[in-house]
């Protein structure tokens, strides 16, 4: 399909630079496609309200790892600063990273990140550039090596924010709480499964004891989501491997929900994406430990999942176009027109919507 059909416009303005306090005060756009009356205007604490006992919550558990370093490299007399977020770890002390700017990077290079910080009790964490790809993505090598290179990172490294929220201002530390859900536990993300943003333990609690569930699963958010789909066409894009996992007992546990007629509800495109992914041609989700690059644009008939609750995307991108596979290009076209004139907040920090599966007979 041609990019440009997954094309909007959106003011400046309604790209959310900070969460909403409480989290689950968020509105929430309810969007049920073939009905009369389509769109609702809610709130995340009325979510309850929209599910039945005995639905499945379905949220990814990764942690956001303070990937975003800033260094400066020298090459005799010239310097340049760089901003490089790592994406991916390859082994105890060698990264993939997307660094900006690449251009000014060549293997072999030195960079020195946290300049000017609070390095001392850590020695410096200096990386070598050992190799440069497309696209900004660099392999960087440190100097130092397993528990010393986490702890410098932990300690010299902010947030990535997406460049949307980055543009505007720098992370800080409140975005260490913020870019984090109150349920992550399995490190390794570059970017927070946003949609889970919203949940507070209240929330969660309230849910369960109307008898609504909440099961975890595993996807290390990658690179993909900072890059654009620069195609002209949805079949030339190409999608970077993420890390995910589903454990026996949560996949036999969702069969199950699925058998007795209840909804699997996907919180976020990343566990959408997963389980899809873990998903045969009939339906039944299977244990899953590995790599998924799937890329779900409309045409694609879903295996699993029944709802999504999401964020508001990027126009052009992958998670637009994912959304409009599930719910239709047009429906998501007049939901985003409504949450637009509405005053809806965009984009990572920003609201959510609740969203039924388009009818695929």
């Amino acid at each position: 399909m041609r990019t440009d059909l997954f094309d909007f416009d959106l003011p400046d303005g309604l790209i959310a630079l900070r969460p909403v306090h409480p989290r689950d005060a968020a509105r929430l756009l309810v969007v049920r496609p073939g009905e009369r009356d389509m769109l609702a205007n809610k709130v995340l604490a009325d979510l309850p309200l929209l599910l039945e006992p005995g639905d499945a919550l379905v949220f990814n558990d990764t942690r956001v790892i303070p990937a975003a370093l800033t260094g400066v490299r020298a090459r005799g007399d010239a310097v340049a600063h760089i901003a490089a977020t790592l994406i991916e770890k390859l082994d105890d002390h060698r990264w993939q990273a997307l660094a900006k700017p690449g251009k000014r990077l060549e293997p072999g290079d030195r960079i020195q990140f946290g300049a000017g910080g609070n390095v001392c009790t850590l020695g410096t964490l200096d990386a070598t550039v050992e190799s440069k790809g497309e696209d900004g993505i660099v392999t960087l090598a440190f100097d130092l090596c397993r528990q010393a290179l986490h702890d410098a990172i932990e300690a010299l490294g902010a947030m990535p924010l997406p460049p949307y929220i980055a543009s505007h201002r720098a992370p800080d530390d409140q975005d260490r709480s913020d870019y984090q859900t109150t349920f992550a536990r399995q490190e390794g993300a570059v970017a927070a499964p946003t949609a889970g943003l919203h949940f507070t333990e209240r929330l969660i609690k309230t849910l369960e004891e109307l008898g609504i569930v909440a099961h975890f699963v595993t996807l290390h958010v990658g690179p993909g989501t900072f890059l654009p789909v620069r195609a002209e066409d949805t079949d030339d894009h190409r999608m970077y491997a993420e890390q995910g996992e589903v454990n026996t007992e949560t996949a036999f546990a969702l069969n199950a929900i699925k058998a007795r007629g209840n909804k699997v509800v996907a919180v976020g495109t990343t566990t959408l994406r997963l389980l899809e992914s873990a998903s045969d041609e009939f339906g039944t989700l299977k244990p899953f430990h590995g790599e998924t690059k799937i890329f779900i644009t409309p045409g694609y008939r879903f295996r699993f999942v029944d709802r999504l609750l999401t964020n508001f995307h990027l126009p052009r991108s992958t998670l637009f176009m994912l959304v409009s596979a599930f719910s239709g290009l047009e429906t998501m076209k007049t939901a985003y027109g409504h949450a637009i004139s509405e005053g809806y907040r965009f984009y990572s920090y920003g609201d959510a919507c609740l969203l039924s599966l388009e009818d695929q007979a």
